[in-house]
């Protein structure tokens, strides 16, 4: 019981949190990306504006979310956001920028998609994109923003299903089983298969297969 009512004050954080930043600042948009850490696909990112009085029961940083309660949640936040967009940054632009400036690229992708531009942006993590805006880096943003948290889960189902087309794209890595991070299966698949067009080399260079 107390665990479930730390929880539901949290939930209730995440939109007050929200609440606080469009009386400060105006329309917010929320941003975040998925899979800066694995070996392969694309890096992916998400920009959202959810309405004002919207509220959205387990919403949270996608990463303590089951598939299941994220893949519910994508249909909820797409149907109602204000605006969404949710953009990539592929395996050769992260070899050529590197992962934490293609991650930013993805970021700025996905706000330029926006159909309606907000006031002010709130990115999670330590690091802001350019954006034309005025934004902020929100540490821990998907689970502190309810803004940030529908990003997260965008940017996580989307990645997610992109690697399941390219489990049938490449079958001989099982993709769909690991999505592309460093596991022993996905490993062996390397030392067995070598690399496909979707891995990021750059990555290998200081720990080679």
């Amino acid at each position: 019981m107390a665990g479930s009512l730390l929880k539901d004050r949290e939930l209730l954080q995440r939109f007050e949190f929200d609440r606080e930043y469009r009386k400060k600042y105006g329309v917010i948009c929320g941003i975040d990306e998925a899979g800066r850490g694995p070996l392969a696909g694309a890096v992916y990112a998400a920009a959202v504006i959810l309405p004002e009085d919207i509220f959205i029961d387990g919403l949270n940083d996608s990463k303590k979310l089951s598939e299941k309660k994220r893949e519910a949640l994508f249909d909820e936040i797409t149907e109602n956001a204000v605006s969404y967009c949710i953009a990539t940054a592929s395996a050769a632009e992260i070899d050529e920028l590197n992962i934490l400036q293609a991650a930013m690229l993805a970021m700025k992708r996905a706000f330029d998609g926006l159909a309606e531009k907000p006031d002010y942006a709130i990115v999670d993590g330590n690091k802001v994109p350019q954006l034309g805006i005025p934004a902020e880096s929100v540490v821990k943003g998907d689970f502190v923003s309810a803004s940030i948290a529908a990003a997260s889960i965008l940017a996580k189902v989307s990645r997610d299903r992109y690697m399941k087309e390219l489990d049938t794209k490449y079958p001989e890595y099982e993709f769909a089983k690991h999505k592309g991070y460093g596991t022993a299966l996905h490993y062996e698949k390397l030392r067995q298969f070598g690399f496909c067009p979707e891995h990021r080399r750059s990555f290998f260079k200081k720990h080679p297969i």
